[in-house]
This record gives C-alpha cells, sequence and structure tokens, in this order.
C-alpha cells in the first residue's frame, strides 16, 4: 500500500504524519497475532499480554512522549482527501486482521491448554481487538458507501453490538451533552455507573429508533429488514460457527472478549462528553451542537491509531466528514492526555475525578449550572465548588 503524495508544502508534519496511517491502524490486530504466534512456538503464556502492554503502557508512553499534532489538513485539499481510496483501504484492512486475531484466539482456547494467566491475556488481547475494532466500524459505518457499511456491521459482530450503528448514527448525534443521550457521561458520575446506563440505554434507544423507522414505513418490526436484528444474528452466526468448528467451549471466550471490546468502547464514549451540556433554548429544543460539546485530544499516536476519533468536535459537527479530514478547534475543551491514557483513569473514579472535575467547572467558567452534572451528585458538588 502506497501512501498518497500530496502537494501541501506549508503543512510537512501533517502531510509526513499520515503517511504511517496504514501502519498504525492496523498494528492492534498485529500484535495479538504476533501474540499467538510466539505462544503457539514457545507455549510461554505471557506472549498474549502483548497487546494489553501495547494498547495500556506504549501508546500512553508514546503519547505522553510526542508533540502533539495541531496542524489541520488545509481545506484546499479536502476533496482530494476524502476521494482518495488509501484512507479507506486502511480501515479496511482492519476488518480481515481482527478477523484472524478473533480466529486465532478462538482456537488457542479450544485446544484447552492454555493457563490461567494464558486465559485472561488472550481475553484482553483480542478484546483490545475488537474494542478498537468498533472505532473501526464507527468510521466505516458513518458512509453511504454500501461495501463500508456491511464492513461496519461485520466488524460489529464480534462484540454483539450490531446495534451501535442504529443507536450512535441516529440517536447519539441527535441527543449528545443532553440528559437524553445515555453515551453522554455527566459530571460526577463514575464509569462503573456509567457502563450499565449506556450499554442497556443504548440497547433500549436502537430498539426503539428501529423499530419507529419499520413503523413509519408501514413495515413489521421482527422482520430481516429490522438492522439491529440483522446485527445480532451476524454475530448469532459468527459464534455459533467459531463453535462449531472449536466447541462450544470458546462461547465463554467469545462473550469475554466481547465485554472487554464493549468496555473499551464504552471508556472511550465516557470521556468524549464528559459533564458536557447544550443549553436547553426557550422553545424547549436545545442549542445546537458546537465544538464546545465535545472533549478533544492532539495526541498523535492515539489520533493515527483511532482514525482521528479524538477530534471528536468536528466529527459531531460534520458527521460525514472522512477521518483524514478532521480539524482540531481552538475552542475545544481539550483532554489532558489521549484516549489510551485515560482509558486507565477513567476506570478508577476517584483519579478520574481528580483529573476531569474542575476542567469541567473551568469549561464552564466556575458555573456549575452550566454543566452536565449526575442528580445524586449534584449537591455534594455544589457544595465543594460553593466553598
Amino acid at each position: 500500500m502506497v501512501a498518497p503524495v500530496l502537494t501541501v508544502p506549508d503543512c510537512p508534519a501533517w502531510r509526513d504524519g499520515k503517511r504511517y496511517m496504514w501502519l498504525t491502524a492496523t498494528v492492534v490486530p498485529l500484535t495479538a497475532i504476533v501474540g499467538y504466534g510466539l505462544w503457539h512456538r514457545t507455549g510461554v503464556g505471557l506472549h498474549w499480554w502483548i497487546t494489553p502492554l501495547f494498547v495500556f503502557v506504549l501508546v500512553p508512553l508514546l503519547d505522553l512522549t510526542s508533540p502533539p499534532d495541531t496542524v489541520n489538513p488545509p481545506e484546499a485539499v479536502r476533496a482530494q482527501l476524502e476521494a482518495d481510496r488509501y484512507y479507506r483501504r486502511c480501515t479496511y484492512l482492519y476488518l480481515p486482521l481482527a478477523g484472524i486475531a478473533l480466529v486465532l484466539g478462538a482456537a488457542a482456547w479450544g485446544q484447552g491448554h492454555l493457563s490461567v494467566l494464558a486465559r485472561v491475556g488472550a481475553v484482553l488481547s483480542v478484546g483490545s481487538v475488537t474494542g478498537v475494532g468498533i472505532t473501526t466500524a464507527h468510521e466505516l459505518g458513518h458512509r453511504r458507501n454500501r461495501l463500508e457499511r456491511v464492513l461496519a456491521r461485520l466488524m460489529l459482530a464480534a462484540t454483539g453490538y450490531g446495534h451501535f450503528l442504529v443507536e450512535h448514527n441516529r440517536g447519539h448525534h441527535r441527543r449528545v451533552a443532553t440528559p437524553r443521550d445515555p453515551a453522554s457521561a455527566r459530571l460526577g458520575e463514575g464509569f462503573w455507573r456509567f457502563w450499565p446506563r449506556t450499554v442497556f440505554g443504548g440497547l433500549r434507544s436502537a430498539w426503539v429508533l428501529e423499530a419507529d423507522r419499520l413503523r413509519q414505513r408501514g413495515r413489521r418490526v421482527w422482520s430481516p429488514r429490522n438492522e439491529v436484528l440483522r446485527g445480532w444474528l451476524l454475530t448469532a452466526t459468527l459464534y455459533g460457527t467459531l463453535s462449531a468448528i472449536f466447541g462450544v467451549g470458546v462461547l465463554g471466550f467469545l462473550v469475554a472478549q466481547a465485554l472487554v471490546g464493549v468496555t473499551l468502547l464504552e471508556g472511550v464514549n465516557y470521556i468524549e462528553h464528559y459533564g458536557l451540556a447544550r443549553a436547553r433554548l426557550p422553545g424547549g429544543r436545545y442549542e445546537p451542537v458546537t465544538p464546545r460539546h465535545s472533549w478533544n485530544s492532539d495526541a498523535v499516536v492515539s489520533n493515527l491509531a483511532l482514525y482521528q476519533l479524538q477530534r471528536h468536535s468536528d466529527h459531531h459537527a460534520h458527521p460525514t466528514r472522512r477521518y483524514q479530514t478532521l480539524r482540531s478547534f481552538p475552542e475545544s475543551p481539550q483532554l489532558p492526555a489521549g484516549y489510551a491514557t485515560l482509558l486507565v483513569a477513567a476506570w478508577l473514579p476517584p483519579l478520574w475525578f481528580h483529573l476531569m472535575d474542575d476542567r469541567v467547572l473551568a469549561h464552564y467558567g466556575g458555573d456549575l449550572t452550566l454543566a452536565h452534572v449526575q442528580p445524586s451528585r449534584a449537591r455534594a458538588l455544589a457544595d465543594r465548588y460553593r466553598a
């Protein structure tokens, strides 16, 4: 795969950094495949831990020691970038590699020769691959191209999150930073309290949205046209096939890695809009989404690995804009680090509150009433910041 050659003389850092998009976009599944190969050859279970160590240790270290990438792609070359198939192929490449990692993990599990340490490593390794795969599906699922949407559904099958496209595209993007959005975390809401609210709330929202769509078109809800049911059917087919090949025992592995993948995805959701709120207008509607309603990060390695997802403000303002053209806005609230670093902090609520609560309040000029606050923590937060 040859990187595109763009004539952008005034932005060499932006141009050169994107040359390696194909590598950073595929390195997570490649580490899992390498981990399997080393384990298969040596029998040492520690090799299964290569992927989680890469995701949760090496990437944060690289983010923290690399200068941020604040350069935006020039609008003059946007059309050229949007049309360049190199960037699309980078996302297409993730699916087969993730599929190989999943099959290898199931094969190793089905053999029954994994130690407890290796089993935990295998679940974390493959779960990291499928969790990042949801981010890949997110990028593909925003496209109108039929092939890209099919690839997105196939990628989501690994985690049983086929309903994600319905809820994210038709629900989250309309309701973001409002109390009606299950994927927008509240100030003072710990991640482990947020997790069931967003997982089950997103599932319920997806079903309602799809049922309403079908009824408006005069079609039955329980039918092959139901996108939520089709997503779940893909998961059932995938899990059933792997169980038939490697034994029913792999179902435990498949469910466990799916939980890891979903937790990674929802950790990102938790970070992206924590405490941010859209003001309610006199007529009852909410103000339009602006760059101030998403947390941004210019951590370069995480951005390359996650298709610029950390430039989240531009994504919400322009959902159909392809990842290679997303911009960083100075008015967007800035995270203290990249997603890979903050995921671990999000899973430790006291640390997360220490890092982020003051930033939320500062974003609103000290006015707590403007933030999206967890109701059960409202009084305690008011007392704390009043003091």
